[in-house]
């Protein structure tokens, strides 16, 4: 399975300027920084969680872990929780587990996007399997995925 169809003609028929590369699989985002030679930093991660309104993308960097707490109050949510993997199977039928785009909007939910990735200039993200990586420029990616710029990430302990 090459880059997602739908994020391609996204991507293509917005105009922006991404690099689609292929690697050996990596099954998580440090995994896909160490292959592709890119700081932890920029490459994104994408979290998904249950709340009180349905389900919606944490966005964060490879060195980042979730808080769960941070995230419910910085979105005044009563109940928060992680996706289960069945969840994501359903969510994402397209998508090899664990491998979604940090695109909501692709999959009709929210997206948001921890305030300390939100400053790199550019991100490298999975694109559908843990194989395919898209990497884009911050500025397209915040005009094309709409994400809200919250604080709920810290970093991972060494």
């Amino acid at each position: 399975m090459a880059i997602l169809p739908r994020l391609r003609e996204l991507l293509e028929v917005e105009g922006a300027a991404y690099t689609h590369h292929e690697h050996p699989a990596a099954y998580t985002a440090r995994e896909v920084a160490s292959i592709e030679h890119v700081p932890e930093r920029r490459v994104a991660k994408t979290v998904v969680y249950s709340g009180d309104e349905g389900y919606g993308m944490a966005v964060l960097p490879a060195d980042y872990v979730i808080d769960l707490q941070e995230l419910r109050a910085a979105l005044g949510l009563r109940r928060v929780r992680l996706a289960t993997e069945k969840e994501l199977a359903d969510l994402f039928e397209d998508c090899e587990l664990g491998a979604m785009p940090p695109f909501g909007n692709l999959y009709g939910m929210p997206t948001f996007l921890d305030s300390s990735l939100a400053g790199e200039r550019r991100i490298a993200f999975n694109a559908g399997t843990h194989r395919d990586v898209v990497y884009l420029d911050m500025a397209d990616y915040r005009r094309l995925a709409r994400p809200t710029v919250v604080r709920f990430a810290r970093m991972a302990a060494a």
